[in-house]
């Protein structure tokens, strides 16, 4: 999921009046008196209006947290009879043994695919998501159009909004969480760093606070990212191997959120799955993934730039398409042990896990695009540049044997047979096809 800093109103509010020199004349200072004492009686005015107008507006707003991002300065606007039916219809569970799950980010790549299947199944979903602007906001609005379609509401908000999250669980009591929402993207971490502790660090801890608190607690389930492995040089990554050199401020933040789950675990007795998502891809996918924007510029006609590492190493990534990836968030949902505290306090040992959720056949950058030539029938202009500095590494590879064991997880979709899926979504997606379900 998503987020902004408003300005501050005290920004804008000019200095105290001087202050008051006593000399030998207190007639002489009246006048200065006088108008000192007539600005800080209106700026009180000014003051009281605006807390009054806090506090007696309706319906109930939900401001949104100071956001260091700067992208968004919306104001979110839930609550009310209609609200909480609505929130409540979209939750309620339809199958034998289903769950109720909060998706966070559901508006997102992952979210809007991960909701739908839950939601298909029987399942009650309810999402969250800001709709920041991170890329292109009309996607995120397509998405969830799609997702009305098939019964999920999504709650236009922050995770950041700690009295939203408390009310979101005490209109609906979850069995689980789906925590998908976070600020992605490598390289934009160089641009905005703020927005990174922001969404994926604070908006974390936000939510296991109102987590740990709630009765019952909810288990959950949240996205890592293969990104923790860093500069390991060790494959296929294994979750046993290092994960304490990360090469980029985004792996930073996933990196402490694995371990504020382990906090949360061991304090309040929240059960965690961290989920470690190696290089997603497919339809209704993210704009500022190379096979997207990969895709927009060969048919544009533009260069694309193909990475080369020291001494002309090949640049791999671990594809994975998304139906594999729901197929691993699903299994890990019905998987996951119930929380064992009550009240914010702990009960018992809480089951903690961490998974990779990859391919496990990594392939060549100039590979994927060879195939999106083929699939558009368009030549690419390629452009070889080297591996920049800036976060990316030079392959990714995803030891999957503790999924395989634990989950069921078997990845089965090739990145032939992936990119094709992609490929018809985007082309009907474009034309107009704004339904487009891949």
């Amino acid at each position: 999921m998503s987020q902004l800093k408003p300005m501050s109103h005290l920004e804008n509010i000019p200095p105290t009046p001087g202050k008051l020199k006593m000399d030998k004349s207190l007639f002489t200072n009246r006048h200065r008196w006088h108008s000192s004492l007539t600005t800080l009686t209106f700026w009180s005015f000014v003051f009281l209006g605006l807390i009054l107008l806090f506090f007696f507006r309706a319906p109930s707003p939900s401001p949104l947290p100071s956001d260091p991002s700067g992208r968004s300065s919306r104001t979110y606007n839930w609550g009310g009879p209609a609200w909480e039916k609505r929130a409540r219809y979209s939750a309620r569970v339809r199958s034998r043994n289903g769950i109720s799950v909060l998706v966070t980010g559901a508006a997102g790549f992952v979210g809007t695919h991960v909701s739908t299947a839950l939601k298909r199944r029987g399942d009650g979903v309810l999402g969250l998501d800001n709709f920041n602007d991170y890329y292109d906001p009309s996607l995120k609005r397509a998405r969830q159009v799609h997702l009305e379609r098939t019964g999920v509401f999504i709650v236009e908000g922050d995770i950041n909004d700690s009295a939203l999250l408390n009310k979101l669980f005490e209109v609906v009591a979850f069995t689980h969480v789906m925590h998908l929402a976070a600020q992605a993207g490598v390289r934009y971490a160089i641009e905005n760093p703020s927005s990174y502790v922001h969404s994926n660090i604070a908006g974390l801890v936000n939510l296991l606070e109102v987590c740990k608190s709630a009765n019952p607690q909810p288990a959950i389930v949240w996205a890592s990212s293969s990104s923790v492995y860093g500069l390991n040089t060790k494959v296929p990554f294994s979750e046993r191997d290092r994960t304490d050199q990360p090469a980029s401020l985004y792996a930073a933040t996933k990196k402490a959120g694995e371990e504020i789950a382990h906090t949360y675990n061991h304090i309040y007795g929240l059960s965690l799955t961290g989920l470690r998502f190696f290089t997603v891809y497919g339809p209704w996918g993210r704009p500022d993934m190379a096979y997207f924007f990969f895709t927009r510029d060969i048919l544009r006609g533009k260069p694309i730039p193909i990475f080369k590492a020291p001494n002309h190493g090949t640049v791999a990534r671990d594809f994975t398409y998304i139906d594999d990836i729901v197929k691993g968030c699903l299994a890990a949902l019905d998987t996951a042990e119930k929380s064992t505290g009550s009240g914010g306090k702990k009960r018992g040992p809480a089951q903690l896990r961490i998974f990779n959720l990859g391919n496990t056949s990594p392939v060549p950058v100039s590979d994927l695009v060879s195939i999106l030539e083929r699939l558009l029938k368009v030549r690419a202009k390629r452009h070889s540049m080297k591996l920049p500095r800036n976060g990316d590494v030079q392959f990714t590879h995803a030891n999957i044997s503790l999924a395989q064991r634990e989950l069921g997880y078997k990845p089965t979709t090739d990145l032939q047979t992936g990119l094709k899926k992609f490929v018809r979504w985007y082309l009907s997606y474009h034309s107009g096809g704004k339904m487009a379900t891949g």
